[in-house]
């Protein structure tokens, strides 16, 4: 797939050679205007058959040459060398689907709830899904757990999902090291150590027998969705853990679920405001080189998955010269030209 909008030239300067276009289309237009004068004399001709007849002929002389300018345009673009970004399929293997269980998901911002909400979208990103892409879940709330290793099972996950329930506390830096851990098992990130540090201890995060560190973003085996409403209370900070996965190349996707303005929950005998906290779901985002998407209601919420969906699905590669293609197209059109030429007027001028 072609990204045109990422038209890019590494010889730019030759783009000047545009403005012989122009000059040749106006040149062919007096050819065509002498020729005209030149066959006045036959224009007993044009009454045989009519206005139409003289239309129709009209058409012929200007098609070639139409067909003779697109080619030159074609041609002066491919001598700037143009660049543009393919989209491909992507190598996508694994996908962790981190989810906000604490209380604050029981609020009816989002109808009928949150929960219900979340667990709905989540299930179609789910049959969104190539077959071969293995997905894990992570319920995240005071403590972070996986619940669904990374498996093509989709049934286990649906289940998964469906087994979740709200508890207290939202430990956000907690659920997103547990999910890197899961989609990088052979990395042996020390989860517990990042979790709760010992006094006095430096934090290693790898070792020289670890894979080298990745190009933030590189990573386009294994992804993150963290579906939350970004206020992280307990546990380390998930910023920390977004610079973690960073460093092994891995894209978090967030999406933030609720209102800004926020409701007021009733749980375990406590009444609490929850609001979304966007701005801390856009740094972790930005800090992978992923993306924050907003839902605020639960038709949103659906499209937003889709569009992760399509975003996980496809990826975008460094622009790739398509010098050819333009040469390829440029003659194309040249070949048109003449041979229309030689059928209407049995010459190629």
């Amino acid at each position: 797939m072609l990204d045109t909008g990422s038209l890019t030239f590494l010889w730019p300067s030759m783009l000047w050679l545009l403005v012989i276009v122009p000059l040749v289309a106006a040149l062919y237009w007096v050819l065509l205007r002498r020729r005209s004068k030149a066959s006045s004399r036959y224009a007993s001709l044009e009454t045989v058959g009519g206005h139409a007849l003289g239309t129709a002929s009209r058409m012929r002389r200007m098609l070639p040459g139409l067909f003779w300018v697109l080619a030159l345009t074609a041609l002066i673009l491919a001598i700037a060398r143009p660049q543009a970004a393919l989209t491909l399929p992507a190598r996508l293997d694994a996908i962790i689907l981190a989810l906000d269980m604490s209380n604050s998901m029981r609020a009816t911002d989002i109808k009928p709830n949150r929960l219900t909400a979340a667990r709905d979208a989540a299930k179609t990103f789910i049959e969104a899904q190539p077959s071969n892409v293995r997905i894990g879940v992570v319920a995240v709330a005071a403590s972070a757990a996986v619940v669904q290793s990374p498996t093509d099972n989709r049934e286990d996950i649906v289940a998964a999902i469906d087994r979740l329930e709200t508890q207290r506390g939202t430990a956000l830096g907690s659920g997103l090291i547990i999910a890197l851990d899961a989609l990088l098992p052979a990395a042996r990130i020390d989860v517990e150590e990042f979790i709760n540090p010992r006094a006095g201890e430096k934090k290693i995060r790898r070792t020289d027998e670890l894979p080298a560190r990745e190009p933030k973003g590189d990573n386009k085996q294994v992804a993150i969705v963290l579906l939350s409403d970004g206020q992280s209370n307990v546990g380390p900070d998930p910023l920390k853990a977004a610079e973690i996965a960073s460093d092994y190349g891995v894209r978090i996707y967030t999406v933030g679920i609720g209102t800004t303005e926020g409701v007021t929950v009733s749980a375990e005998g406590w009444n609490m405001r929850v609001r979304l906290d966007e701005e801390a779901l856009k740094k972790i985002a930005d800090v992978t080189s992923a993306e924050y998407f907003p839902a605020a209601d639960a038709a949103t919420l659906k499209k937003v998955y889709q569009r992760l969906s399509t975003k996980l699905s496809f990826e975008r590669q460094q622009p790739t010269e398509v010098t050819a293609v333009l040469v390829l197209l440029g003659a194309a059109f040249a070949l048109c030209g003449s041979l229309l030429s030689l059928w209407w007027f049995s010459r190629i001028l």
